[in-house]
């Protein structure tokens, strides 16, 4: 159950989508006095070294958030895009890019004083590392870390006091009854608090789990008779390939998707520029692409 870390995969090209996503929704929903909550349901580490053994092994940086970083790009980038990498930047001295803020901290560092993060997270070791670096922050009683699962007991905030909430989901996805149990969760959160917003980030991968998720959720939003964004970035082929010597390659995370329900209104317009920068910047064969839907 805890062999997933996500420092392996820290900035890769699905960090730079969900992140990119997530400060985007930020920006919009901070604008409002009112006190926000944000719920973190699997928030890994916190902070993770883009130079430590876990992304040398993986290399996944290299093709992710180092693609947007290099010399030898062109065109300015897209205002969501330049934004997530100014947040990104501002954890580095100027020229490093040596840490890579995950979704705690790229929350924490978005919120207002008045504003709450409850984060959840299981992994023993992670969770340690997490209390760790929230530690450093002093932000006080703003931000939780919660020792429990976050699937079973995110809930009990809902609806919070100001009645304005974020929940962000992006469970590792290692056992495949995570699929379902995204989907029920978000079911029985739109149930205790139907005008919250909703984020759940999922990987593409041929699995049927997969593939269903975005549609029970859409469903979900539709029943419920709220809005709904669907973004999905694909950087390479999916196919299972072999080597000259006759070894399999498999082609690791090829794809992921954001489906968002309530989603601030200004998201669609703000990644409508993004996401073709991404395929161009993040794609690694011919069968790079992107979808962006919306309904409600």
């Amino acid at each position: 159950m805890f062999s997933y870390r996500h420092a392996f995969h820290a900035g890769n090209h699905a960090d730079v989508l969900k992140h990119t996503v997530l400060i985007a929704m930020l920006r919009h929903l901070t604008q409002k006095e009112a006190a926000l909550t944000v719920l973190d349901t699997h928030a890994g580490a916190g902070l993770y070294r883009l130079d430590s053994e876990f992304t040398d092994t993986s290399g996944e940086a290299a093709d992710g958030i180092q693609r947007l970083t290099g010399s030898g790009r062109q065109e300015p980038l897209a205002p969501a895009l330049q934004d997530y990498l100014d947040l990104v930047a501002s954890f580095n001295s100027k020229g490093n890019w040596r840490v890579y803020p995950g979704s705690p901290f790229i929350v924490q560092r978005l919120l207002r004083d008045h504003d709450l993060l409850k984060l959840y997270e299981l992994h023993p070791t992670d969770a340690k590392t997490l209390d760790a670096n929230v530690a450093q922050l002093h932000a006080g009683r703003q931000v939780v870390v919660l020792r429990e699962d976050g699937f079973g007991c995110v809930n009990k905030f809902l609806p919070p006091p100001a009645r304005r909430a974020l929940l962000l989901c992006d469970p590792s996805y290692e056992i495949k009854s995570d699929y379902a149990r995204v989907a029920a969760m978000v079911a029985d959160a739109l149930r205790r608090f139907a005008t919250g917003t909703y984020a759940v980030w999922y990987p593409i991968i041929p699995r049927p789990e997969a593939h269903d998720l975005p549609r029970k959720l859409k469903t979900l939003a539709t029943k419920a008779g709220k809005p709904w964004l669907h973004a999905t970035l694909t950087v390479k082929s999916s196919k299972i390939t072999s080597d000259a010597a006759g070894e399999t390659k498999r082609p690791g995370l090829p794809a992921s998707g954001m489906f968002v329900i309530n989603p601030p209104h200004t998201l669609k317009g703000i990644l409508q520029p993004a996401l073709p920068q991404m395929v161009t910047l993040l794609g690694q064969d011919r069968n790079a692409t992107f979808t962006l839907d919306s309904g409600g």
